[in-house]
């Protein structure tokens, strides 16, 4: 055998071996993204402000049940950046259970974790700091309206959620 042979299968077996170690390092990365399509349940809430009504289908996670055992809410709904509406929380959600997640999309509903808000997104977004609560059904249009309203939040339809 040639010394660059040698030399080749040497670089062959080292770079086989640094790709098999980074693999699950990869994988973990993509893992902690959270899946994209979360399981949604037969929770389903409205927002009413401003003669306008949205509804949203929860996803089964902790954070997404300790707001609709919270419900109903008179709160108050108002513009935050260019993106979104924010509603400030009497108080705090558990975090219990939650991590990052992808597939960002207008439509969702979040959680603000640092701020205890809930976050409901018209347009794209990025943030870490989120966790998605559900989507809306049929569209996010009443979002679009700038200003600020007083909000009602309740249920519309109940799951087997023994909390609530």
């Amino acid at each position: 055998m040639s010394m660059t042979s040698k030399f080749m299968s040497r670089r062959a077996v080292l770079g086989g071996t640094l790709a098999a170690a980074a693999l699950p390092l990869v994988a973990q990365g993509q893992d902690e993204r959270g899946p994209a399509d979360p399981e949604a349940t037969d929770v389903r809430i409205r927002i009413a402000f401003n003669k306008l009504t949205l509804t949203a289908t929860l996803f089964d996670n902790p954070t997404a049940r300790d707001l609709a055992a919270m419900l109903p809410l008179n709160l108050k709904i108002e513009d935050y950046s260019r993106n979104e509406k924010i509603v400030h929380l009497p108080r705090k959600l558990t975090e219990e259970g939650s991590s990052a997640f992808g597939n960002e999309q207008p439509g969702d509903l979040c959680y603000f974790k640092p701020w205890g808000n809930l976050a409901l997104f018209y347009a794209d977004y990025r943030w870490d700091g989120l966790i998605r609560l559900g989507r809306f059904d049929n569209g996010f249009e009443p979002l679009l309206v700038r200003g600020e309203y007083p909000v009602r939040i309740t249920h519309l339809t109940r799951a087997l959620w023994p909390e609530i």
